[in-house]
């Protein structure tokens, strides 16, 4: 039980769409209820911005690990950020538009006084695949941009390419080509006719056969990781795109990566970071929303969760 009650509201996506079993943000909850904390739960679109006041229409919350029944709404209520709340945990997944952008702005308005967790600024300034690129030595071969021929020379020097939206998520457009793969041209038509955004080019690891490695960081230092294994015929890793999860322990390049990354992580108020690796390389820095907890908690025996409400209760207090 924490020393102080808190009142805690968390800024995620609707809860019916939960999957108890594997949503990190559900055991953070529960968790948090364990400890005593209050919560309330709103959607991103319910926050308003009115006056110098940010408030937004939020239901009082409780969760439970029960298939089909995990959590009961008290009556709607409106809530002002800032003067009624001890921490937000902005949860809800990207992609990582100016609606995402927008909320890190009003949210901005109530951090530090209320503890925002993730730092809102520092979410805007750190996207996942933006981010990484402050650590040239620790990434593979990395372009970002919109030029086919930058692209098609990148891959005459580096050989088989990945090619992936720069703000997506969960596996969702990652191509592979190959050195002699004719669809370059109609995927680079694709992809800019769908936004303005560059994409991101990486030189293809083969080592990604073996699994892409997520290790979770918390306020900058390694707690725990799970490997996720393609499925056969695939090169996306990602859980939700049919990944196999699997027990993992960080090598020694690993703790190299962590040991650089952790410093700068705490710096900036990233408390709950999940950082990529394949074979040697890092390949991005997640800290929007942040997925594993369960997993880890699986192959480990560990409470991830509750080492993350520690660091964010040592902030508050």
């Amino acid at each position: 039980m924490a020393a102080k009650s808190l009142k805690v509201a968390v800024q995620m996506d609707p809860m019916e769409t939960v999957n108890i079993n594997g949503d990190s943000t559900f055991v953070l909850m529960l968790e948090a209820q364990a400890r005593g904390h209050q919560l309330w739960h709103y959607l991103v679109e319910d926050l308003t911005y009115d006056q110098g006041q940010v408030r937004t229409r939020a239901r009082p919350v409780t969760v439970r690990r029960e298939e089909g029944n995990h959590f009961t709404f008290g009556d709607e209520q409106t809530i002002n950020l800032k003067e009624d709340i001890d921490v937000i945990l902005m949860r809800q997944d990207p992609p990582f538009d100016m609606a995402y952008i927008t909320a890190t702005h009003l949210l901005d308005l109530v951090h530090p006084e209320t503890l925002v967790v993730n730092n809102p600024t520092e979410v805007r300034n750190a996207p996942e695949k933006l981010f990484v690129t402050q650590f040239l030595d620790l990434m593979p071969p990395t372009m970002i941009t919109r030029n086919e021929d930058e692209v098609k020379a990148f891959r005459e020097k580096h050989g088989e390419i990945i090619v992936k939206p720069l703000y997506g998520n969960g596996g969702a457009g990652v191509f592979h080509l190959r050195e002699n793969d004719s669809n370059l041209g109609s995927l680079m038509e694709m992809f800019l006719g769908l936004n303005r955004e560059p994409v991101m080019v990486q030189k293809f690891l083969p080592d990604v056969v073996g699994g892409d490695k997520r290790i979770v960081l918390i306020d900058g230092e390694p707690a725990g990781a799970v490997n996720r294994i393609p499925a056969k015929g695939e090169i996306r890793s990602n859980l939700v795109a049919g990944g196999e999860a699997a027990k993992s322990v960080l090598t020694e390049r690993e703790q190299e990566i962590c040991a650089r990354l952790g410093p700068e992580l705490k710096k900036r108020g990233l408390i709950f970071v999940g950082i990529d690796v394949i074979g040697d390389w890092l390949t991005e820095i997640n800290v929007t929303s942040p997925t594993g907890l369960q997993s880890i908690n699986a192959f480990d025996g560990v409470k991830l969760e509750a080492d993350i409400w520690k660091a964010i209760e040592g902030k508050v207090s």
